[in-house]
């Protein structure tokens, strides 16, 4: 009895003990899936019931995976600290903030056929207000925690640095399909320029942690196996930032007075068209250290969520300059951007059902190794697995 009495009682919610902030890389790039098809300048019969129930779908694991990282946070509390405290997991924290934005972005554009635009619109400001809050704290505290808690080393440098950094950048591109639902005059103007200040922040922010990113690899040779795909997180700012701009042009006639109106337009072609030069730079490069990679054994781990996200910014993108430049050029690139999309999703998803079944994904990470690793390629939240 006196046993019975000491023994410590079972943990609570033992399932979610290991659910890092990455899982909400899933509802980011199945939300993505909806938003870019919805731009695809080529039209395709059935395509918006099928954009629809993808959408729905994301909105669905936004709330579930909500729900169990309450209870992670409930009954987990150390594990929560310890993510927040580790160098690899902390920078994942930027994810939840893009996911409540991803979904919140796709309800107008996709969404409303199902739930009706006045509800749609409504989910999306709710969302777009709680994404930005997050995507702020998340832009402020972990950086502040990698300056004094986390005692990191340029050769630990990954891409995933970027994710606390990108997600003012989310919602200085979503946030413009808000502006024509407000009142004229003052409320449509300071909801612009808002976003306008976003896009500034994030892009500064991300200049100045790119090249540590860029320098690591050039110089510390290439990532592990299960961080490869972290490279394509790089095409995040880049996409983003281009279909921010393009977002910004369109909305701006009326609500903004001349000549900055016109200002946005230029703005949408002058920077997006550099900018979107390099993202295709930078995916062949990420491209080929994934062959690298895989041709060595890169097996699935929840990094190949990477391939998603950021690969859907970049048709977001490249639709925004077909719009202002009348190009068909980036009209072929955003489908052929949106088939590589689609092609990640499935694989990706197709993967991470399977381990789910298999409870690999959930379970808590193997041993470190004895050997010290110039980069973490298996953390506490199962980022690396």
């Amino acid at each position: 009895m006196a046993l019975l009495l000491t023994a410590a009682p079972p943990p609570r919610a033992p399932a979610v003990r290991h659910l890092g902030p990455n899982w909400y890389a899933c509802v980011m790039g199945t939300a993505v899936v909806a938003a870019a098809g919805a731009v695809l300048p080529v039209p395709v019969p059935g395509l918006r019931t099928a954009l629809a129930a993808v959408w729905a779908l994301s909105l669905v694991l936004l709330v579930a995976l909500l729900a169990a990282r309450a209870l992670h946070w409930a009954h987990h509390r150390d594990q929560a600290r310890a993510h927040l405290l580790d160098p690899a997991v902390a920078p994942f924290y930027g994810c939840p903030s893009m996911a409540l934005l991803a979904v919140g972005g796709g309800a107008p554009a996709v969404g409303r056929g199902w739930i009706g635009t006045g509800p749609a619109v409504a989910l999306d400001a709710v969302l777009f207000t709680a994404g930005t809050a997050v995507g702020l704290a998340a832009a402020v505290a972990v950086p502040y925690l990698m300056a004094v808690r986390h005692r990191l080393t340029p050769r630990q440098a990954t891409p995933a640095w970027l994710l606390p950094l990108v997600a003012p950048m989310v919602s200085a591109a979503v946030g413009p399909r808000l502006v024509p639902h407000l009142p004229a005059g003052q409320p449509r103007a300071t909801l612009l320029f808002a976003c306008f200040a976003l896009f500034g922040l994030s892009l500064l922010a991300t200049l100045l942690m790119l090249p540590l990113v860029f320098a690591r690899l050039v110089t510390g040779g290439p990532l592990p196996l299960a961080l490869t795909p972290t490279l394509f997180l790089v095409l995040g700012p880049l996409g983003q930032s281009t279909t921010a701009v393009g977002a910004f042009a369109d909305v701006a006639p009326g609500v903004v007075p001349a000549p900055y109106d016109e200002g946005f337009g230029l703005l949408a072609v002058l920077y997006g068209v550099p900018v979107t030069g390099f993202a295709l730079l930078w995916l062949c490069l990420a491209g080929a250290h994934v062959v690298r990679a895989h041709r060595r054994g890169m097996r699935f781990s929840m990094t190949w969520w990477s391939f998603t996200f950021p690969v859907g910014t970049c048709v977001t993108g490249a639709a925004a300059l077909s719009r202002h430049t009348g190009l068909l050029a980036y009209d072929a690139l955003t489908v052929l951007l949106y088939a590589l999309l689609v092609t990640a999703w499935a694989t990706a998803a197709l993967h991470t059902v399977r381990g789910l079944l298999s409870g690999a994904l959930l379970a808590a990470p193997g041993p470190a190794p004895s050997a010290p690793r110039p980069a973490t390629a298996r953390t506490r939240s199962g980022a690396g697995r």
